[in-house]
């Protein structure tokens, strides 16, 4: 399975007046997660991504998270994400933020769709195929792992 992993020290902007991550930074992190497991994965940024592929882009359409442990002001965590389906042009994401000891302190969950332009309404976006190339790469192993 392809994953990526981030890491971070949460720093004091991250957190709340009691010093712990204030939740919504969490799903900023893992929208950056995505984009860094895709630029990976595909070997170009998502800039370069959409231009390739002629998409608009791979929007969030539900996203979720389990809130275990917190995190705190000079926290080190690592991200580590996958794409756990690939469906026709749909796909879901799974993101594990660990503490440096190992403890999974927060589990996150995206559903993303690849769209592109709407022929039939100008400025709208439709959901497009995932190219099989796409899939592909998530398929094998990067360099250096397994």
């Amino acid at each position: 399975m392809f994953t990526n992993t981030r890491q971070r020290t949460i720093e004091w902007g991250d957190c709340d007046p009691a010093g712990i991550v204030f939740n919504p930074r969490y799903f900023e992190w893992f929208d950056a997660a995505t984009a860094g497991l895709f630029a990976r994965a595909l070997g170009m940024t998502k800039a370069a991504m959409v231009k390739h592929y002629g998409i608009v882009g791979i929007p969030l359409v539900d996203t979720r998270a389990s809130f275990r442990v917190p995190c705190a002001y000079g926290d080190e965590v690592r991200i580590e994400s996958t794409v756990a389906e690939f469906r026709r042009s749909s796909f879901d994401v799974r993101h594990r933020l660990l503490r440096a000891d190992g403890t999974l302190a927060v589990e996150g969950f995206e559903t993303r769709v690849w769209v592109g332009a709407d022929p039939d309404r100008p400025g709208g976006i439709k959901a497009r195929p995932i190219p099989e190339e796409v899939t592909a790469r998530f398929a094998v192993t990067p360099p250096g792992e397994g």
